[in-house]
């Protein structure tokens, strides 16, 4: 399969952190949205970009929380979105059509926090993949216009390496027959993160909108490494005997800041243009590897691998998640 997943070299590198990634890069003048940008590594972004020159909406579900958190960022908003509620998400989007502003950076950044026991949207889905995936194809699409108008926009979406572990579970992604399993349910997500980037590319190139995947490392204080408990951290090297977080980028375990880079490096960076469709690491774009070592605690491999890019599930994943929505709107 021919791919573009080929190192640019970019000279950044996994301890890099996001003011590096943003030295010398004015966006002045750029209107910015990012969901869950009013915590963890939304927050980090939400200041970088602001200190940056750009204007920065926080899409929240928790719109009084996150006006608390952003207080005192120049040129920052907050509107409410809820990526499990179809209206919502028309709402905010609505919302920002109605603005008439164009929309030059869309980060799909906030996900579903893991649970061990399953969980689902009104529609039946299963709440990781109706979160980190349905409602920011949902978002994406109504904000097109926006996107559109910027006259050059990007689209980055936050993904994992745990990408690797799972293809999209075609037979039952919503596990209505199979057992749950929180883990699967979340690299089937962030799979689907990729294989969005991928056709949503290949659809928005023509109208000067490019899409990326953006793998930030893992971060021991995120809502999914929080959610597995300390001791399941401590087998993992996240965090220490005294609970304190395992630094050690080189080998995929990051601070917030390091792991923002990659993604503003997605939104961001001039060493993109005229590239998409790809999923990053390191503040550059993956290495494919189909021949990765088992995660230990002492090494996260992170590359992309093959089903994650294929063109052929992107496109079926696009077309499955029109379906849900069509589903989701005829029941209204």
């Amino acid at each position: 399969m021919a791919h573009l997943q080929h190192p640019l070299e970019s000279g950044f590198s996994a301890s890099s952190t996001v003011d590096e990634v943003l030295e010398g890069i004015d966006l002045s003048g750029r209107n910015v949205v990012i969901t869950g940008g009013h915590s963890g590594l939304g927050l980090v972004m939400t200041r970088a970009l602001s200190a940056a020159g750009a204007s920065v909406t926080v899409g929240s579900r928790n719109q009084e929380r996150a006006e608390a958190a952003v207080a005192g960022i120049p040129r920052v908003d907050v509107s409410r979105i809820d990526l499990l509620d179809p209206e919502s998400i028309e709402a905010f989007s609505q919302r920002w059509l109605d603005s008439g502003r164009p929309l030059h950076i869309l980060i799909n950044n906030a996900g579903y926090p893991a649970s061990p026991h399953i969980e689902r949207d009104a529609r039946g889905c299963e709440a990781q993949f109706a979160t980190n995936h349905l409602g920011h194809f949902q978002l994406t699409r109504s904000l097109y216009p926006a996107l559109k108008a910027a006259g050059g926009a990007r689209v980055v979406s936050t993904t994992s390496g745990a990408q690797r572990m799972s293809d999209i579970l075609w037979d039952d992604p919503h596990f209505h027959e199979r057992t749950y399993d929180t883990g699967l349910a979340y690299a089937q997500s962030k799979t689907a993160n990729v294989l969005f980037a991928v056709e949503l590319d290949r659809r928005s190139r023509d109208d000067d909108i490019r899409a990326f995947a953006a793998h930030p490392g893992v971060i021991a204080s995120t809502a999914f490494n929080g959610a597995v408990g300390t001791d399941v951290q401590r087998q993992m090297g996240l965090i220490d005997e005294d609970g304190n977080a395992i630094i050690d980028p080189e080998h995929g375990k990051k601070t917030p800041e390091q792991g923002a880079a990659t993604i503003v490096f997605g939104a961001t960076s001039p060493m993109l243009e005229g590239l998409g469709g790809v999923y990053l690491n390191n503040s550059d774009v993956s290495q494919l590897n189909d021949d990765q070592p088992p995660v230990t605690a002492d090494e996260i491999p992170a590359d992309v691998v093959s089903h994650s890019i294929d063109p052929e599930s992107a496109r079926r994943l696009w077309s499955m998640s029109e379906q849900l929505l069509a589903d989701s709107s005829q029941r209204d």
